[in-house]
């Protein structure tokens, strides 16, 4: 048994063993439950006080990252407006030159307008009077205009431009076909200095079948080769709205060899042109003709031997045809020769054999057999 007093009244009371120990047990776990909520407290102050120091430390660092970031902003500002200066600068300047050649263009706009009214305006009437005839003319009238016209615009200036040259209508059609008009032009010497196949196309703009100058570049090119001449010129009327023929002169080489398509009006610009870059390469075609000159005897030369050769090489495939010929006769000669040897000597053993029997031929073998043979030869050797 055990003692216990009360620590409030001060009486003292016995308990067993096993009470004592559960009022023991209880007694600890009650010093341990404030034990420990003792050091909740402490903890909890603690922590609360260590929070608040680091909280002051952190907004600390706040501002001081706060202040920090206030001078990188005022610093980028300062980096901007400085870098900003001279690009403001360039881009005011530009858009200046910009504004100042946009004037300019505009004035040299003005001054061309200005400068071509006229021109432009001579072309429009001249393009009203155009198609006004073409409405008034018959679609072979319309085509005969367009070649008189042509040829009343060389004329003109004939005596003038081009004394020495031939410009007259291509009647020769003996290859199956002919252009309109050829230019022709020689030098003293008589070396051709250039030579043009003319060709004058145009219909009447109420037909029915619209053709494009394309559809006539092949017969074109054909009437340049077969007639000898350097270039081939397509004068034309057709396509009139297209701006790919009305701007100028055409160059068409890409599909045919030295073409061109114009309007009417350049007919005149283009002989011009084509002739003075012919008239520049003529020294170069004079020089070639002494160098020709020079050289034809070596160029006869040449053609002699090539013909030698070329007769020693017929002479020698007849010689060799007839030696062939002559020496398969000779096979065949020889072939027929060994037959007729054989032939002979075929019968010359048969010959043989012949002889060969008459000899062994006598009266007793013609008799034998015979009676009445024998008896007769019998008769004769006794007279």
């Amino acid at each position: 048994m055990s003692e216990i007093k009360c620590p409030k009244c001060g009486t003292t009371f016995k308990v067993d063993d096993s009470s004592y120990a559960d009022i023991l047990s209880q007694v600890r776990s009650a010093e341990f439950e404030n034990e420990l909520h003792e050091r909740l407290k402490e903890a909890e102050a603690n922590a609360k006080s260590s929070q608040a120091l680091a909280s002051a430390k952190l907004e600390a660092e706040i501002e001081k990252l706060k202040g920090q970031l206030a001078n990188a902003e005022t610093d980028k500002k300062l980096a901007i407006a400085e870098a900003k200066a001279p690009l403001e600068k360039e881009r005011d300047q530009l858009a200046s030159d910009l504004k100042n050649k946009a004037t300019e263009a505009k004035l040299r706009e003005a001054a061309l307008v200005e400068k071509y009214k006229g021109a432009i305006e001579i072309k429009e009437e001249e393009i009203e009077r155009l198609k006004d005839m073409k409405a008034k003319l018959s679609t072979k009238m319309v085509g005969e205009s367009l070649e008189q016209h042509c040829l009343n615009e060389f004329n003109r200036i004939r005596m003038a431009a081009f004394p020495n040259a031939y410009f007259e209508k291509d009647n020769d059609a003996r290859t199956g076909s002919k252009g309109d008009f050829i230019f022709r032009e020689n030098d003293d010497q008589g070396n051709e200095i250039i030579s043009i196949m003319f060709e004058m196309k145009n219909e009447n703009e109420t037909t029915a079948t619209k053709h494009k100058n394309e559809d006539f570049f092949k017969e074109l090119d054909k009437d340049r080769k077969e007639k000898k001449c350097e270039y081939a010129v397509l004068v034309s009327l057709l396509e009139a709205d297209d701006d790919y023929y009305n701007t100028g002169i055409v160059d068409v080489s890409y599909r045919y060899e030295k073409m061109y398509v114009i309007r009417p009006q350049f007919f005149i610009q283009l002989i011009t042109i084509l002739r003075n870059a012919a008239m520049n390469s003529m020294k170069y075609k004079a020089e070639l003709a002494v160098v020709r000159e020079q050289n034809i005897d070596i160029t006869h030369f040449e053609e002699n031997i090539e013909a030698f050769k070329t007769a020693f090489a017929r002479n020698y495939e007849l010689a060799s045809r007839k030696f062939q010929s002559a020496i398969e006769e000779i096979d065949k000669t020889i072939d027929h020769l060994q037959k007729t040897k054989e032939a002979l000597l075929s019968s010359e053993n048969n010959l043989r054999l012949a002889n060969n029997k008459a000899e062994d031929l006598t009266i007793k073998k013609l008799t034998r057999g015979n009676p009445t043979m024998r008896s007769k030869f019998d008769e004769l050797e006794k007279a």
